[in-house]
């Protein structure tokens, strides 16, 4: 389909529009018409031409810094006449997700959205899908939720070709754009909690550890080491242990103090009983549907989701 000459204009970071929120409604929409039409009539390497570094810059830093200032699960208490849209995996595919605003309706006063991560890899128009909710969660930081799923990684992200994608279509300025993401990517939340009575995390549950803090050396300086893990156990976390995480980190990992949030980007729901390592991905865990009802009767929550690709 043939875009529009008006429609490929280059889009400019409204810079004179200093009151809050920076965006108004009519530019996330040009923007995201922006994007399609490029998408449809532009070769890749083309794309400057139309979203220019210094605009994706903007659009990225602005929402890093709403998104770093969240907690690490969300609290999403919606009025009773809101809806609520929980998204899956979309995966640079950024005709679907116009078209699930389009039929779903656009976030506003009466619609939520929470998005539970991958946002990036596999799909062509993962830079332009990120983009395009970095702006909507600028424009309506309240009624717009991004959670971390586990291609906002830069190992995800350099091996399932994300990282290409921004090279072909910067090129020289790539780097510095790619930088600017994995510094985004550490600030999504984990999770959320909406309504009261629904979790969405994108890899599900996680385990509990404990930091005991030890005095030694001189002058008796405090050191925290952890425990729990070390000893091989394996004991069901808390929203209190998930909302005390350090999320700031690229790639989590299964040991140290980045154990939480790798458990909740990578681990998976399993048909047997109990709580086991998930040696499939050599990270995260395996838990059983006793393990979920645990979790979902000590927080009193009626529905869990979780999307693990």
């Amino acid at each position: 389909m043939a875009a529009s000459p008006s429609a490929l204009a280059p889009i400019y970071w409204p810079e004179q529009q200093l009151q809050q929120p920076p965006l108004t409604r009519d530019w996330v929409l040009a923007l995201g018409a922006t994007l399609d039409a490029a998408s449809r009539s532009l070769k890749p390497q083309e794309l400057p031409s139309v979203v220019s570094v210094p605009v994706a810059d903007a659009i990225i830093a602005a929402a890093s810094k709403l998104m770093h200032r969240e907690p690490n699960c969300l609290t999403i208490d919606p009025d009773p006449s809101c809806n609520v849209v929980l998204v899956g995996d979309v995966h640079g595919q950024l005709h679907d997700v116009l078209h699930l605003l389009e039929i779903s309706g656009y976030p506003g006063p009466n619609q939520i959205y929470v998005f539970n991560g991958d946002y990036v890899d596999r799909g062509a128009w993962g830079f332009e899908t990120y983009l395009l909710l970095l702006a909507w969660k600028i424009l309506l930081p309240h009624r717009v939720f991004l959670l971390r799923g586990n291609h906002e990684t830069k190992f995800c992200t350099s091996t399932y070709g994300f990282e290409n994608e921004i090279m072909v279509k910067y090129g020289d300025q790539a780097k510095h754009l790619y930088r600017k993401i994995l510094g985004c990517f550490e600030g999504h939340p984990l999770a959320a909690v909406i309504a009261g009575c629904v979790y969405m995390a994108h890899g599900g549950l996680f385990r509990h550890h404990e930091v005991a803090t030890t005095k030694r050396g001189k002058g008796g300086k405090a050191s925290k080491r952890l425990v729990g893990m070390q000893r091989g156990t394996l004991t069901l976390g808390t929203l209190e242990d998930l909302a005390k995480a350090r999320r700031g980190v690229l790639d989590p990992s299964g040991v140290g103090s980045n154990i939480i949030p790798g458990d909740v980007l990578w681990s998976d729901p399993a048909p047997t009983p109990g709580l086991t390592h998930n040696v499939a991905r050599g990270i995260g865990l395996l838990f059983g549907p006793d393990c979920t009802e645990e979790f979902m009767e000590k927080h009193k929550l009626k529905v869990c989701c979780w999307f693990t690709l």
